[in-house]
């Protein structure tokens, strides 16, 4: 069994995290980012934790992070309480099916548990992403309530 440390990311792991979003985008959108904006991006979450936190998976005898998330939060007037959105969730090919998904989710969960101002996690997937979908309603999460719309500048 895979031993697996999840941790909150640190300024070390910056471009790990940048190539794990251009490949995520890549993989699952067939988008190519600009790799210096991405590299901002994620740099600018490490010097800001008010924007949102990384989390990291570590699997043991393996060096670097094989997997990541990130958090933002949401604040939801109807529960009066923060609502934990689930971003940039990314787990190496190589090293997918052994579990980092759950230890990153259940670690994350384990936080919103205990925490009385945390009343939940969401998260958004593109809807041809049957394979996440299957994982994420494995989980317990369901997608039935909300669609998600967006208008984006360039």
């Amino acid at each position: 069994m895979d031993i697996i440390k999840v941790r909150v990311a640190r300024p070390r792991d910056r471009k790990s995290l940048t190539d794990f979003q251009l490949q995520m985008a890549l993989e699952t959108e067939g988008q190519e980012l600009d790799s210096r904006m991405v590299s901002q991006g994620v740099k600018s979450v490490l010097d800001d934790p008010q924007k949102a936190t990384y989390f990291v998976a570590e699997l043991e005898g393996v060096k670097g992070i094989v997997g990541c998330l990130m958090i933002t939060d949401e604040w939801s007037d109807w529960r009066n309480g923060w609502v934990w959105w689930i971003q940039s969730l990314y787990v190496l090919p190589e090293y997918r099916n052994r579990g980092i998904f759950t230890a990153l989710f259940e670690h994350v969960w384990m936080i919103v548990d205990s925490t009385s101002d945390v009343k939940g996690i969401r998260l958004y997937v593109d809807k041809r992403n049957i394979r996440a979908r299957e994982v994420y309603e494995a989980i317990g999460m369901t997608g039935e309530h909300y669609t998600t719309y967006e208008l984006m500048k360039e």
